[in-house]
């Protein structure tokens, strides 16, 4: 799950970013509504982060310009501004929910999971496939009951390919779900992660599709 967060506080948004990473989700981070505009153009993130008080243009701003643009995922509007006017104009904005400062992380966390599953892409907390269950609230992966210690990268991968079941995903795009701008990525990094994850799950669940990428069957 991509999301881009949007937040001039430099110290703030390391603090989410370490946060979501933890929680298994892939962060990339601008502090600038034109910046955050060029990102959500070029990447189509899964969820946007956007505090309103930016810099270079207001969050609304943003927001009615990337609406515009026919930019339809969920926006989650994280903002000082806490007038019931402040939360209206977001909401009518276009915004898909409204977290005020100072907020609990774990609150966050939890919003977030909502409009993820409103995506489509969890249905509920629990992602199960025969054998196979992660929790998206524990982070917890289970087989026949017998929990797995797994990395971040594992987890994040695994997850990756249960939201998307039956849909064969590429290694490009296992890597953008996976890695965040910047980040040094090997030429055969999902590789790894993939054979690492097939000695901890059942024979045969992670399937190759040669010459394209990899998916899980759900039937």
């Amino acid at each position: 799950m991509q999301v881009l967060l949007v937040e001039d506080n430099s110290l703030l948004a390391a603090g989410i970013s370490q946060a979501l990473r933890a929680a298994g989700f892939n962060v990339n981070h601008v502090s600038r509504g034109k910046d955050a505009l060029a990102a959500i153009k070029s990447s189509q993130p899964d969820i946007v982060i956007l505090d309103l008080g930016l810099p270079d243009m207001d969050g609304l701003e943003v927001l009615r310009r990337a609406r515009q643009e026919r930019y339809s995922n969920p926006v989650l509007i994280l903002t000082a501004r806490d007038t019931t006017h402040d939360k209206v104009s977001g909401l009518d904005g276009g915004a898909d929910d409204y977290l005020a400062k100072p907020f609990e992380i774990d609150e966050l966390l939890a919003r977030l999971r909502a409009l993820e599953r409103r995506l489509g892409s969890s249905k509920s907390k629990d992602l199960q496939i025969g054998g196979v269950s992660l929790d998206t609230t524990t982070l917890e992966v289970t087989v026949d009951g017998t929990p797995l210690l797994m990395s971040r990268r594992e987890y994040m991968l695994l997850k990756a390919l249960m939201e998307s079941a039956n849909k064969v995903q590429t290694r490009d795009m296992l890597d953008s779900k996976l890695y965040g701008w910047g980040e040094e990525i090997s030429s055969n990094a999902v590789e790894v992660h993939i054979h690492n994850l097939r000695k901890k799950l059942p024979d045969g669940f992670i399937r190759t599709v040669r010459g394209v990428g990899y998916v899980i069957k759900s039937v």
